[in-house]
């Protein structure tokens, strides 16, 4: 139901933006822009499902050797006492479990190639489980909102971009990036347990998220200690080594058990191709509402009003240029991206606003992107609280990089 109104507002908001622009300035070209605009992203979508069949059926083919191997029922096991308090609809040692353990991890590394088919995976085995095949299942929503919150360790990209544009020290956002997604998706974990009734004060969970997070902030105090060209290095060596090490030992696993691993690869790829083309719909509709949106200035407008609002409050101007970042992340990764680059070729890449356009890149995730691709791959079409529990996590993400942009990089400092 969420979906289907913002979906809405996207075309009569770019409409009647349009039809201002024309009567108020005489921009009669306006509506052509708007509707190539939205031509131009329905082939972008198509283009980004296809090239998501590769990487579906790279990564589809390994998951299946780890199952018959056993791997995914390892890593379930290991995973077993939180997620059983998180995902009580879960039977215990389900393959569900390891497969959402492993989709996690490569956000938090920043291993998005590997990120989304693991994910789509463990969706689809959420699904079996899922009595009403329309409707999103608890268990789905919670995983779809850890998701969307973007939790990262290793904001290579990020650091890449404010290498190339200059910045003296390309990793110094990497410490608020890490504190303002830690609080994001703690926020959506809390939301989500408020509309499922989850009990977050078990000694279990309660001690797993202590560790959880004594482990985020040991990562991020080794870090803190390398130089920017050192962390760069290490975070590629991390990636890189875990990813690697991940599918020699599926395949050691599978040999040392007998499984007949190309055979099986073959089996698990062959889903690639098919929910790379099931998904295909899903992505040109939130995509080409995005793009009208934007095409039509309705954006432009949005950003005016909350610069004024945030004028009222009393909140300075100098977050507003950073603002479209954080506004278009939840609707487009690389409209975000763009937003992000623009504002530090603007400002400059160590400017208050470079640096928070960086933060908001980092902290949140493409909300409607993800619900889109997740559930469009196993035809939910009623997402219940999804929507407003992944967004209270992204405003949680949003304010909370504010406020550590303040402590950390304080204007006309």
């Amino acid at each position: 139901m969420v979906l289907n109104i913002i979906w809405l507002l996207f075309f009569f908001g770019a409409f009647v933006t349009c039809i201002v622009k024309w009567l108020a300035f005489g921009d009669s070209g306006i509506f052509n822009d708007t509707i190539q605009g939205a031509f131009a992203m329905s082939k972008t979508a198509f283009e980004i499902a296809l090239g998501l069949t590769g990487i579906l059926s790279l990564w589809l083919g390994i998951l299946k050797v780890g199952e018959k191997a056993g791997a995914i029922r390892i890593l379930s096991r290991i995973v077993d006492p939180l997620f059983r308090r998180l995902f009580p609809s879960i039977p215990p040692k389900h393959p569900a479990m390891g497969t959402m353990l492993m989709n996690i991890s490569a956000n938090m590394l920043g291993l998005d190639n590997a990120a989304t088919p693991l994910g789509l995976k463990a969706m689809k085995e959420l699904q079996e489980l899922n009595p009403d095949k329309e409707t999103a299942s608890d268990a789905q929503i919670l995983f779809l909102v850890l998701n969307a919150s973007g939790l990262t360790l290793i904001p290579v990209t990020i650091m890449t971009y404010r290498a190339e544009l200059g910045a003296a020290n390309p990793a110094d956002i990497f410490l608020p990036i890490l504190l303002a997604t830690f609080f994001s998706t703690l926020g959506g974990l809390i939301a989500t347990s408020f509309f499922q009734k989850i009990e977050l004060k078990n000694p279990v969970t309660i001690a797993w998220i202590l560790g959880l997070t004594a482990a985020v902030l040991g990562t991020l105090f080794y870090f803190s200690t390398l130089s920017a060209q050192a962390l760069g290095v290490q975070s590629a060596f991390v990636s890189g080594f875990v990813l690697f090490g991940i599918i020699v030992a599926f395949l050691a696993l599978a040999a040392f058990r007998k499984v007949a691993v190309f055979e099986t690869f073959v089996d698990g790829a062959k889903e690639g191709f098919q929910t790379a083309v099931t998904v295909i719909p899903y992505l040109v509709a939130i995509l080409v509402g995005v793009a009208v949106f934007r095409a039509s200035g309705a954006m432009d407008l949005l950003m005016m009003g909350i610069s004024q609002i945030l004028g009222f409050f009393g909140i300075g101007d100098d977050v507003v240029p950073a603002l479209p970042t954080a506004i278009m992340k939840p609707l487009s990764g690389s409209g975000a991206r763009g937003m992000m680059i623009n504002t530090m070729k603007t400002y400059g890449a160590d400017s208050f606003a470079g640096r928070l356009s960086c933060m908001f890149q980092g902290t949140t995730d493409t909300t409607f992107y993800v619900v889109a691709v997740y559930f469009g791959s196993v035809a939910i079409r009623k997402t219940r609280h999804t929507i407003p529990c992944a967004l209270i996590a992204d405003g949680i993400g949003v304010a909370a990089a504010i406020i550590i942009a303040y402590i950390f990089f304080p204007p006309g400092v």
